[in-house]
């Protein structure tokens, strides 16, 4: 998993609340277990007419928010079912950050997973962050080292996050990479029960 320290991008603003994962990746796109190519089904019912054509007022599509690394979404994000294709979906697209008021319980531990990074701020904050990314200059910073969301006009809102969640994502570790952490414990584990229990090894 890709450590996340700082991310310095450009933020959409997706003004909808209750935003479930079948919105966010649509059942057809879950024929795959690969992260890679999921980018396509991203929010397509929002994205696409029934034509398969761009729907030009969809915020994603907008000529001034392509590429955009961080999304500002109403509240209850992520409900819904719980498929792990809906971080992976977003994190192909390139968001690599959700900023809302609340997520669903599943798809908020399924982001610390797979090193999406969900940022829960005040409604007030959310609504200024809102404002501001449908102005002229869509730049934020996310600072997960210390925290804080810095607006485009430079406003500072701070965050709170699980420290061991912090810690795992600072270091880019998932559940794989944190356990092999512990590779030299395990090592002599296994050597011991190797001499202690040989016909476990057949």
């Amino acid at each position: 998993m890709k450590a996340f320290t700082r991310l310095d991008g450009r933020a959409a603003p997706l003004e909808l609340a209750n935003i479930d994962t079948d919105q966010i990746i649509p059942k057809q796109f879950l024929k795959t277990v690969e992260r890679e190519g999921l980018a396509k089904g991203l929010f397509y019912d929002f994205r696409f007419d029934g034509d398969g054509n761009e729907i030009s007022d969809f915020v994603l599509n907008k000529p001034e928010y392509k590429g955009a690394s961080v999304l500002i979404a109403g509240d209850n994000f992520g409900c819904g079912s719980s498929r792990e294709h809906a971080p992976w979906a977003l994190m192909d697209f390139g968001i690599m950050c959700v900023i809302s008021t609340s997520f669903a319980d599943i798809f908020f531990n399924n982001c610390f997973n797979n090193g999406l990074l969900p940022v829960i701020v005040k409604p007030e904050e959310l609504a200024a962050l809102m404002d501001e990314a449908k102005g002229g200059n869509h730049m934020v910073s996310v600072d997960l080292e210390a925290q804080t969301v810095v607006s485009p006009s430079g406003k500072t809102f701070a965050f709170q996050i699980d420290p061991v969640r912090k810690e795992k994502m600072l270091k880019g570790l998932d559940a794989i990479g944190e356990t092999l952490q512990h590779g030299g414990d395990i090592d002599v584990f296994e050597s011991k029960r190797a001499i202690s229990q040989p016909w476990l090894e057949v």
